[in-house]
């Protein structure tokens, strides 16, 4: 595969002068276009054999672009903070908005490609990881994201040479250290990882673009090559898009056309949802017991050793009036407050807006031995999102398997997952709604959003059941949880949740 990169490819200086300054106005026009538009944020991944040109590059990309709209990302071993979360956090949190460029030292390959190389990885477990990465590509890709990856190849020989040319030069030996050496002397094996990454992580959406790094010039010129050609070719299909689309908006589709099959819900049919019974209640002496037993197990369980090795979620969703906040308020009284987070999730803000949406909660993810509570979540993707009709169709749809991909990942990292789904009937919803437009200090809760999402109650009970059935795993299974009496639904929160987190400590 590297074979046509070890040819020896040169580039005279001549060439190198008359065409390195039309490449360099070139890309500072375009990274203006990237600016104005808002809608790209350009990742380029810088890899590649020790001594091929990979810092040079980096140092590079900064003189070609504004170096205000560049941020380059090293590859420094995690800190303590990074260590304390799921592998792909740090780099999920040092994502460039729309309209900047982010610069990333061997990436999210990294690490995997490190442990792979020092045997801490097999076989199975690499591919695994590679091919974890090609779906977090195309999810960034689907969400505006342009991805170009460099490849920055010597032979054995070559690499050899140059590193004993930095060597001799005393302006220039203090680049050559010890693990450069190192390296050098595992070339082979190297090699034959970077090829494995190379072919099974070069898709349609991420490519890879191997580059000989022998000869400077030649190598500057060819990575200014291809981010010209990679980000024109982005901006056109942009452009085409556009024109493509009808000169007037098109009307708000509506919630259901005439003529459409009536929902799941009103065939009579028995569903996640209609199977619940709603009628359980719990007296208030029962209550009374069963609440400080709960939460004292969820209390010694947060302060149990075994936890410092794993975060908690608790993931709370439901219709409005449903109880999410007196169940949320039930599980944080039983914590000591430097153990726990909420995260309270409402429509994006500007700057949410301007990053992949799953951008805004992988910020939030809890590091081990803590607990994050999230008053809704990344499923407002497929339920109000959907019903509300804010995305095309096939961008909700393919959140299915973003969001399975998501908590796969953060159980993989060792996160515990309960995920909570509130269940109200419409009649207890609307008399909990007259209440609280009736009492002063509830009043503030009603809103008309909560009229509006009643009113599409049938659209989201569709929606809650396809969720349901597409996002609930065996890793991170739904409760669904009978609201229509509150004692008993926050007992039974309670008690899932530390059933949950007592079955993963064992």
């Amino acid at each position: 595969m590297f074979e046509s990169a070890e040819i020896g490819n040169r580039l005279d200086k001549a060439a190198y002068d008359r065409e390195m300054p039309r490449l360099r106005a070139r890309l500072i026009q375009l990274q203006t276009e990237l600016i104005n538009r808002r809608s790209t944020e350009v990742l380029i991944v810088v890899n590649g054999v020790v001594g091929a040109g990979r810092s040079e590059t980096a140092h590079l990309i900064g003189e070609l672009f504004d170096p205000r709209q560049v941020e380059v990302v090293p590859d420094l071993p995690p800190n303590d903070e990074e260590c304390c979360r799921p592998p792909m956090w740090r780099f999920w949190r040092s994502l460039p908005a729309k309209g900047r460029i982010g610069v990333y030292f061997a990436g999210w390959y990294g690490p995997p490609m490190e442990d792979r190389l020092k045997r801490r990885r097999d076989k199975a477990q690499f591919d695994m990881e590679l091919e974890a990465i090609k779906r977090f590509e195309q999810m960034v890709v689907d969400e505006g994201a342009l991805v170009i990856k460099f490849w920055f190849h010597l032979s054995a020989k070559e690499q050899k040479k140059r590193l004993e040319a930095l060597e001799a030069d005393n302006e220039t030996s203090w680049r050559v250290t010890k693990e450069d050496w190192k390296r050098a002397g595992a070339y082979r094996r190297i090699r034959n990882i970077a090829e494995r990454t190379v072919r099974e992580t070069s898709t349609g959406v991420a490519p890879w673009f191997v580059i000989e790094g022998l000869d400077r010039s030649y190598r500057e010129i060819a990575v200014a090559r291809t981010l010209v050609d990679e980000i024109s070719r982005v901006i056109a299909a942009q452009d085409e898009a556009t024109e493509q689309k009808p000169k007037l908006p098109a009307p708000r589709k509506a919630a259901r056309r005439r003529g459409d099959p009536p929902p799941l819900t009103h065939l009579g049919t028995t569903n996640v949802l209609s199977a619940l019974d709603l009628g359980l209640r719990l007296s208030k002496d029962d209550y009374k017991q069963a609440l400080p037993h709960w939460q004292g197990r969820l209390a010694r369980l947060s302060r149990e050793k075994a936890l410092r090795h794993h975060g908690v979620i608790a993931l709370f969703e439901g219709y409005d009036a449903a109880g999410k906040g007196g169940a949320i308020r039930r599980v944080s009284e039983a914590l000591d407050p430097r153990f726990y987070r909420i995260v309270p999730i409402a429509a994006p803000s500007d700057e949410e807006r301007q990053h992949p949406y799953l951008w805004r909660f992988w910020r939030h993810m809890p590091p081990r031995g803590r607990l994050a509570i999230f008053d809704r979540s990344w499923y407002g993707r497929v339920l109000v999102e959907r019903v509300d009709h804010l995305l095309a169709e096939p961008v909700w749809r393919r959140a299915y398997a973003e969001i399975n991909e998501l908590e796969q990942e953060l159980v993989d990292s060792d996160m515990i997952i309960a995920k909570f789904f509130m269940v109200v009937s419409p009649e207890e919803q609307l008399r909990r709604f007259r209440e609280r437009q009736k009492v002063a200090f509830k009043r503030y809760k009603i809103t008309p959003d909560d009229w509006h999402n009643r009113e599409k109650r049938a659209d989201y009970d569709d929606a809650v059941i396809e969720m349901i059935a597409r996002t609930s795993t065996e890793l991170a299974p739904w409760c669904l949880v009978e609201g229509e009496d509150k004692n008993y639904a926050r007992i039974k929160v309670l008690r899932t949740l530390v059933e949950t987190i007592e079955k993963k400590l064992g």
